[in-house]
């Protein structure tokens, strides 16, 4: 992929910088990221984090875009591509692919992830962690293609309904300081 280890480095320093009580349960992540940035390859025998980049789309009326998923609805959240030239873009590529949506905007002094998550990977990728750097975009709720709506492809989702706690309760911190 053409996002850097070096690139990863940074959004996780910026993240830590601005976050420092999450500084002892990321830097593993850091040290392993920052080792592969030194190296130029990769000496952990496929164990490293698997990196995810994902979009939080919140609307005028503070509701989530969730994506149809399996049975339910998700974050839109995918690994980065050999075009993304960021994480940050890769998230905003799959919001053009997956939902239609392209007028986004951050909010001024937002520029790193919102939000840096690990859990456990798919069990396809064996023992490996997951690690998602969120970022934080706002839209108007007429951004999406009505037709992601209408057919239950896409939808606008309370912020309470997410399903993910760390989420949720970022977005209620953040909202609450904007407000």
């Amino acid at each position: 992929m053409s996002i850097r280890d070096d690139q990863i480095v940074k959004e996780l320093a910026h993240y830590i910088h601005e976050h420092p009580a999450e500084t002892m349960a990321l830097m593993p992540l850091y040290d392993a990221a920052r080792d592969h940035a030194q190296r130029g390859s990769c000496l952990h025998n496929h164990r490293c984090p698997l990196v995810m980049a994902g979009a939080v789309v919140v609307d005028e009326l503070n509701r989530v875009l969730s994506l149809r998923h399996g049975g339910g609805y998700s974050l839109a959240e995918l690994a980065p591509e050999p075009q993304d030239d960021s994480l940050s873009g890769a998230a905003l590529r799959l919001l053009t692919e997956e939902a239609g949506i392209r007028d986004v905007w951050t909010e001024p002094g937002s520029d790193g992830p919102f939000l840096v998550d690990v859990a456990r990977a798919p069990r396809e990728y064996g023992p490996r962690i997951r690690v998602g750097f969120r970022y934080l975009f706002r839209a108007h709720s007429g951004a999406i293609f009505p037709t992601m709506i209408e057919t239950g492809a896409a939808a606008w989702v309370p912020i309470a309904e997410i399903g993910i706690p760390s989420v949720r309760e970022r977005l209620h911190g953040h909202l609450a300081g904007a407000a």
